[in-house]
C-alpha cells in the first residue's frame, strides 16, 4: 500500500505537525521509511501521533555530527510529511514503524515542545504536485538506469534489477533516492528539488560524480 492509496487532497494535510529530526533519513512522497523508535521523547511522539491521525514530519538536522539533535538545534526548513502505515511494539519497549510519504512542506515556525518533542506549523504550497505522484514530465529513463548500474557495480551495492526495470518512473526515482548512501546534504538537495524529474536528474548527476571521484577521473562537464 502506498501513501497515494489514501487519495488525500491538500485540504486533508495538517497545518501543524510533530517532527522527527533524523540525520540522513530522507522521506519522499510515495516512499516508505522504516524507523526504530527508542528515545523516550520519540516514543511519546509516536503514541501521540497514533491517536491524532498518524501524521508525522521527517526533517534533517543542519548539524550532521549526531543522528538526533537537541530541542534548540537548527533543522532544515524543508521536510516531508508521512503517515504511519505500519506499527509494532517490541518486548524491550521500542516501536517499529513505517512512514508512507505524502507531501513535502516548508516550516513556517516552531510552535514549541509537547511531551519533549518538537512541533511546527508548515506550508505545502512550494510543492503543489506532490499529491499527484504518477506524473513525471521530462525524465529520460535510460541514462538514469545506465548511471545507476555503473554506480551500483562500482560501489558493490546489490539491487533488484528486475524490480527496478519494471518500476514506473515515479517509483524508480523515489526508491533510488531513498536508498542510495549519499551525504545528508546531498539528500537534502534531492528532497528540495521542485519536481520528480528534477530529482531524477540530480540523482543521475550525483551518481556520475561519485563514480568519477572513485575512479579518479574529473567529473563530466554539463552544458
Amino acid at each position: 500500500m502506498t501513501a497515494s492509496t489514501y487519495q488525500l487532497t491538500k485540504a486533508d494535510l495538517p497545518d501543524e505537525i510533530a517532527v522527527f529530526p533524523l540525520t540522513g533519513a530522507m522521506l519522499l512522497p510515495d516512499g516508505r521509511l522504516p524507523l526504530n523508535i527508542f528515545e523516550p521523547r520519540y516514543l511519546m511522539l509516536v503514541e501521540d501521533v497514533l491517536s491524532e491521525g498518524r501524521f508525522l514530519g521527517m526533517v534533517q538536522p543542519r548539524e550532521t555530527e549526531t543522528e538526533t539533535v537537541g530541542d534548540d538545534e537548527p533543522i532544515y526548513d524543508v521536510g516531508c510529511l508521512g503517515r504511519i502505515t505500519a506499527f509494532a511494539e517490541t518486548d524491550d519497549g521500542r516501536y517499529l514503524i513505517t512512514l508512507s510519504g505524502l507531501a513535502r512542506f516548508r516550516i513556517v515556525e516552531e510552535t514549541g515542545l509537547r511531551n519533549g518533542y518538537r512541533r511546527v506549523r508548515v506550508d505545502y504550497s512550494d510543492f503543489p504536485k506532490d499529491l499527484d505522484h504518477d506524473q513525471v514530465y521530462g525524465f529520460i529513463r535510460q541514462p538514469f538506469i545506465d548511471a545507476l548500474q555503473t554506480y551500483f557495480a562500482l560501489y558493490e551495492i546489490k539491487g533488484s534489477w528486475e524490480a527496478l526495470e519494471k518500476a514506473d518512473e515515479a517509483t524508480l526515482i523515489t526508491s533510488v533516492a531513498m536508498a542510495v548512501p549519499f551525504s545528508p546534504e546531498e539528500k537534502q538537495a534531492i528532497l528540495e528539488c521542485a519536481t520528480l524529474a528534477d530529482q531524477g536528474e540530480m540523482l543521475r548527476s550525483l551518481m556520475e560524480m561519485a563514480v568519477h571521484e572513485k575512479e579518479g577521473a574529473p567529473p563530466p562537464v554539463r552544458h
